[in-house]
């Protein structure tokens, strides 16, 4: 990782406090010189309080905390967020449920160092696999990424996945004042937005393991919001594009 470039990974968190220690620990790791955003959506177990905890021994960790459950992508806008009024050159987002392996993060500076602009953990490239999932879950997901490549043009082959990082760039590009999706449809519309930017998007292949601890946060709401949304991008940008 470069020296001068500001690192942070954005983690937002609800009802998670099983894998947060641990979680953060290995991040440290894995990239010691990045500094860590837990963005914890009023957890019930007790997560916030615990990441404020940890936060008073670790001064690289960081915690923002919000009033309630205000979905993923919103969560993560709000990270971005505070990581760009701060000066962050670079930026992670990944679960907190050990689904994301931080010891891919190094591979992803790498692929930042060489020039991309976004960088996809994906579970769909030779590499890449998913480990712990029944036949509807890789349906759904599988089913998402095809889907939304189709009706958006867009080459990248895991549009749904979660694990991924940003120039400072790439995130001004993407404008995310303007992104309206909230769910699981906000990986699709940030990656979608990227290219459409003309931006450089890199797929590295990674082992997506169930979560080890606590609930899947995903609902039928968000599958919904996912096969709504992309239609909806695919007409909005094609008007801009008929405005210039």
């Amino acid at each position: 990782m470069k020296a001068a470039e500001r690192t942070l990974i954005v983690i937002p968190t609800f009802n998670e406090a099983d894998n947060l220690k641990r979680l953060t620990a290995e991040i440290a790791r894995a990239l010691p010189d990045a500094d860590q955003l837990v963005v914890d959506d009023a957890s019930a177990d007790g997560t916030g309080n615990l990441a404020d905890q940890l936060a008073r021994d670790e001064p690289r960790l960081k915690v923002l905390h919000r009033p309630r459950k205000l979905g993923l992508g919103s969560a993560y806008v709000s990270g971005f967020r505070w990581g760009l009024e701060r000066g962050y050159q670079r930026f992670f987002e990944m679960d907190a449920d050990f689904s994301h392996d931080p010891s891919y993060l190094p591979a992803f500076c790498a692929e930042l160092d060489a020039g991309a602009d976004v960088v996809v953990g994906s579970r769909n490239v030779p590499g890449g696999a998913v480990r712990g999932w029944g036949p509807l879950r890789h349906a759904i997901s599988r089913g998402g990424s095809l889907y939304s490549r189709m009706m958006l043009g867009v080459p990248v082959r895991d549009l749904t996945t979660g694990f991924k990082a940003y120039t400072r760039r790439a995130l001004e590009a993407i404008e995310l004042e303007q992104v309206r999706s909230n769910g699981y449809a906000f990986q699709v519309e940030t990656t979608f937005r990227a290219q459409r930017a003309g931006l450089r998007v890199v797929e590295v292949p990674i082992l997506f393991v169930d979560r080890r601890a606590g609930k899947s946060k995903m609902t039928l709401r968000d599958i919904f919001e996912a096969v709504v949304r992309v239609p909806v991008m695919r007409v909005n940008s094609s008007r801009r594009r008929g405005q210039r």
